[in-house]
C-alpha cells in the first residue's frame, strides 16, 4: 500500500495534511468525504460523475494533472466562483506523482 501526503485547505480556511492512499482507485473527492472535511451534503453530490461541481476545488500546487475531461470543463463553464486552477475534486485520482499536492475546497456556490 502506497498513501501520498496532500493538504487540503477546507471552506472555512483550515488547512490539513493528510494521507491518501494510491492503491485503492480514490479521487480527491472521495478523500476529502473521507476525512470530513466538508459537511455532509455539500460535496460530491453527484456521487463522482462530473456532474454537479460540488467538489470544485482550487489546484494551489505546480502538480501536472491529467488533462481536463469535456464533462470537467462543461461543469466548470457553469459552476459559481472558477478560477484558473479550478478543478473538480471528483476527476483527480490519487496516483503516486500527486504526492505533496496542494488544494483548496472551493466556496459552496
Amino acid at each position: 500500500m502506497t498513501d501520498i501526503n496532500i493538504k487540503i485547505t477546507d471552506r472555512e480556511g483550515v488547512t490539513h495534511e493528510v494521507q491518501a492512499p494510491t492503491d485503492m482507485n480514490m479521487n480527491l473527492m472521495e478523500v476529502i468525504r473521507s476525512y470530513e472535511l466538508a459537511p455532509e451534503g455539500t460535496i460530491g453530490i453527484c456521487g463522482g460523475m462530473a456532474m454537479c461541481a460540488s467538489c470544485q476545488c482550487y489546484v494551489k500546487s505546480s502538480h501536472e494533472l491529467p488533462e481536463m475531461s469535456d464533462d470537467e470543463d462543461a461543469m466548470l463553464a457553469e459552476a459559481f466562483s472558477v478560477e484558473n486552477n479550478s478543478r473538480l475534486g471528483c476527476q483527480i485520482h490519487m496516483t503516486p506523482e500527486l504526492d505533496g499536492l496542494e488544494v483548496e475546497i472551493a466556496p459552496e456556490s
